[in-house]
């Protein structure tokens, strides 16, 4: 009897557990493209998972209202890094410290889903701000080099600068203000060290101080030089730089999939950076998870072996430093290349947010404009930050 009622027990609990449930924020062609990560999940353990399409802002309503029932809508949730931080200080979130090595990922990712020293998420793969782009038939057909020092940079900018034809060197790309702030972080993060980036999030340092002064100084240098074209609309811009009237434009990796040859694309940073923004995806198991053990497989299958699934597709940048530079597709190798030995920075308007991050974008606009400025965009800008 004590055995049929222990089978009758198993059977109940394995009827129980049909599947699990992803939210992600991953619709159509993306959407295709993370689907064979999840179904070498199911061939190699087994268990069903079950994808649904959630943006983050309406997740930001949502997930709130159900932890609050002790209610979980999904096992295994993407979402913003502070979201997960602020949800695992309210006890919504399972802890996975453990579970992945941290040393199998470039240093700083896991940051933004940890509290207390411990981790409540894992990191995905994402989307990298590397550095300058440029086509490899342009610098060919002119001769030029990838720069190797501030100054072969500098003498770069000076040999292009006399190219016929070019409105200038580097494209300024604009319109809601964030293109001219990601060139401007890169700046920072490279003469003021990756630190700098993130005390100036926190609100340990000033705007005013002498290190961002500096960092900004070797921006406002270029910008008093006439190497940056005027501010444009950013996806003009990006056509222009293209079509040959800039040599070089600073964008986000996602400019892979919107040119006519990615194969023609060269990137590099700014030569002595240690750092680079990196629009990581998170992805966090609610506490309210029916399924928490089978939801702990997946995650640590997403962190890990699912990257280099998913890099296989292209379009994406692993932080799993296992992942090898030839599972890229030849496109995104490049910017591969660029992020080892980096370290993963956090995105600083978008993180600090709020009113600081518009005055942000005003403020760069006006130093584009009139780089002497430079004094008066640092004191509004600490006057911006939250207190």
């Amino acid at each position: 009897m004590k055995k049929l009622a222990f089978v009758a027990l198993l059977l109940v609990a394995v009827l129980s557990f049909s599947k699990l449930v992803v939210i992600g924020p991953w619709a159509g062609a993306e959407q295709e493209k993370f689907m064979p990560v999840l179904k070498a999940f199911e061939e190699k353990y087994g268990i069903e998972v079950e994808y649904k399409v959630y943006r983050g802002s309406d997740l930001l309503k949502t997930l709130p209202a159900q932890f609050k029932a002790k209610r979980a809508m999904a096992d295994v949730i993407f979402m913003w890094g502070w979201f997960i931080q602020d949800q695992a200080k309210k006890g919504n979130v399972v802890d996975l410290t453990g579970l992945i090595d941290e040393n199998d990922f470039i240093p700083g990712a896991l940051d933004a889903v940890k509290v207390n020293g411990k981790i409540y998420g894992i990191v995905y793969t994402g989307k990298v701000k590397p550095g300058f782009w440029y086509r490899k038939s342009f610098f060919k057909k002119h001769g030029l080099q990838v720069p190797r020092t501030w100054y072969e940079f500098k003498a770069l900018l000076e040999e292009i600068k006399k190219i016929p034809g070019l409105k200038a060197p580097i494209a300024s790309g604009d319109g809601v203000g964030w293109p001219l702030s990601d060139v401007t972080e890169h700046f920072l993060i490279t003469f003021g060290g990756p630190w700098v980036d993130r005390d100036l999030i926190e609100g340990n340092l000033k705007w005013e101080s002498n290190t961002v002064r500096y960092a900004m100084g070797k921006l406002v240098e270029l910008l008093k030089a006439g190497y940056f074209g005027e501010p444009t609309e950013w996806t003009m811009a990006l056509k222009q730089w293209w079509n040959g009237e800039y040599a070089l434009y600073f964008m986000g990796s996602w400019i892979t999939g919107m040119v006519d040859d990615p194969e023609d694309l060269g990137v590099f940073a700014l030569p002595g950076a240690k750092g680079v923004v990196f629009a990581a995806d998170y992805a966090f198991i609610p506490k309210y998870s029916k399924h928490i053990e089978e939801a702990k497989k997946l995650i640590k299958f997403l962190a890990t072996e699912g990257q280099v699934i998913q890099v296989k597709q292209g379009g994406h940048i692993a932080t799993y430093k296992k992942v090898s530079l030839s599972d890229y597709p030849v496109v995104d190798r490049e910017v591969a290349k660029i992020l080892q030995g980096m370290e993963a920075m956090p995105d600083l308007d978008d993180t600090v947010g709020g009113v600081f991050q518009k005055t942000f974008w005003d403020q760069l606009k006006l130093l584009w404009v009139n780089p002497d400025r430079l004094d008066e965009v640092l004191e509004v800008l600490d006057e911006k930050m939250p207190k």
